[in-house]
């Protein structure tokens, strides 16, 4: 499962050699990329997730370290950012320092992973601390955007700090200004892993829940996956949602399907998707890359 791109051995090397001796080139890099307005055009977005590693999350499919490899997933990255209609990148500090000082985050919207403390498959997955961007660094760096998950255990009294410290950032980013994005769930142990319900129920309680987090939510944006009846999660919030890609195992024409009946709803404004796109079944990004920024810019929604 390999990509071909314009990054090439040399630059990897060179990125690895500023790393080791001159660290300070990921902050200038943040600050000299040039930067855009978040909504521009027709208003929708489209941005390519790679936040899954600091997860611990490196399976796609079948290969349970397919995103192990941070060459091939930097390269995959390169392909994803070079497409026309991508508008930008989600990523922990790591990811984006990276993409930085490889010069591919001009003209992209840059989105700030926050919270990777809940480690895939850990005792302690529920206890998802922030163990990433803050929202002052955040805005320091020129990051255009923050998102954080929200994972909602109703049996697990540690939800109960999720949810404050959740509240928190979308109150400090609501004063920088900082758009924000949750991607909430309600989750249950089972069989000594976590599950989130992804009953049409159960999503409209999550977005019931996140939506009022936070003494301000000028700045909030929702992360929500495609479910049945999407109708009825759009309902039930005004906040800009972005749609989540899910799992790649899935039939792509199917997910293709999925996305462009929900991306018709009032209140969607777009996608964010990552090992479906960057680890396709095929291995061809490029056209799974395409085939999402076309139905995503292809009209618009209010």
């Amino acid at each position: 499962m390999t990509a071909t791109s314009g990054l090439g051995v040399d630059d990897l090397a060179r990125l690895r050699r500023v790393r080791a001796e001159a660290p300070g080139a990921i902050r200038a890099a943040l600050a000299g990329r040039r930067r855009r307005e978040v909504l521009r055009g027709d208003g929708r977005l489209f941005i390519v997730a790679a936040d899954h590693p600091a997860r611990g999350a490196l399976a796609v499919g079948q290969e349970p370290t397919a995103m192990a490899n941070r060459d091939e997933l930097l390269r995959r990255l390169a392909i994803a950012l070079s497409r026309p209609g991508v508008d930008g990148v989600l990523g922990t500090p790591d990811i984006i320092d990276d993409l930085a000082l490889l010069g591919l985050l001009d003209d992209k919207i840059v989105v700030g992973s926050m919270n990777r403390g809940g480690l895939r498959g850990a005792r302690f997955e529920m206890d998802d601390r922030f163990t990433a961007y803050d929202v002052p660094t955040m805005v320091e760096s020129g990051i255009d955007f923050a998102k954080t998950l929200m994972r909602v255990n109703l049996d697990d009294a540690g939800t109960a700090a999720t949810l404050e410290t959740t509240a928190r950032a979308v109150t400090d980013a609501a004063r920088a200004g900082l758009p924000i994005m949750l991607e909430p769930f309600m989750s249950r142990w089972a069989d000594g892993r976590v599950v989130n319900d992804l009953s049409t129920d159960a999503v409209v309680l999550s977005v019931a829940i996140a939506s009022g987090l936070g003494a301000s939510s000028a700045s909030t944006w929702m992360k929500l996956p495609v479910v049945e009846d999407m109708a009825r999660v759009m309902a039930a919030t005004t906040l800009p949602t972005l749609l989540l890609g899910g799992d790649s195992g899935a039939d792509p024409d199917d997910t293709f399907a999925s996305w462009q009946d929900a991306l018709a709803l009032p209140g969607v404004r777009g996608l964010t998707v990552g090992r479906t796109l960057l680890y396709p079944p095929d291995g061809d990004v490029v056209a799974a890359v395409d085939i999402a920024a076309g139905l995503v810019h292809a009209g618009s929604t209010s």
